[in-house]
């Protein structure tokens, strides 16, 4: 696995991934690590492409994912990608979608263990009264991503 720490309007952004795809995104406060001088190739794509969305002229990504988790997380983690750029849905709205309602708290423990920050968007998923609920990247950021991605209005996908 190769790693590269590169700036990022949220922060110090960690990249870690091989030839199988990039398995973690996660972005940690400024001067936490240090900026990566030189980029394993592996990463040059998925850097490229999280340079572009923070520069606004991306809105989804299509590089190769590898993240590591149970199958149940592996679930939800590909119901995530369904979330459109620029719209959320609420944690209930993501437990139907994926056939148990009752699964509320374990497809929310799954969104809070999503090792792919930004690409697999869990920070698109919020409380069913419109609130930020829970976010690992701290709700600063959530708040910042879904006013990156719709600076007007936050618009439910249902």
């Amino acid at each position: 696995m190769e790693t590269v720490y590169i700036n990022s309007p949220l922060g110090i952004t960690k990249i870690i991934g091989d030839e199988d795809g990039i398995a973690e995104i996660s972005v940690s406060d400024v001067g936490t690590n240090e900026v990566s001088e030189e980029i394993p190739e592996v990463l040059k794509e998925a850097v490229s492409q999280l340079q572009e969305y923070f520069d606004k002229k991306r809105t989804d990504f299509d590089f190769k994912l590898n993240p590591k988790g149970t199958e149940f997380q592996q679930k939800v983690w590909k119901a995530l990608l369904d979330i459109p750029y620029g719209k959320t849905i609420s944690y209930m709205d993501q437990t139907k979608k994926l056939g148990d309602v009752k699964a509320i708290r374990a497809v929310a423990s799954a969104n809070g263990k999503n090792p792919l920050w930004i690409v697999v968007p869990c920070h698109r998923v919020i409380g069913t009264n419109g609130s930020l609920t829970g976010y690992a990247g701290g709700l600063s950021r959530k708040k910042w991503l879904l006013e990156h991605e719709n600076p007007t209005t936050q618009q439910s996908l249902f």
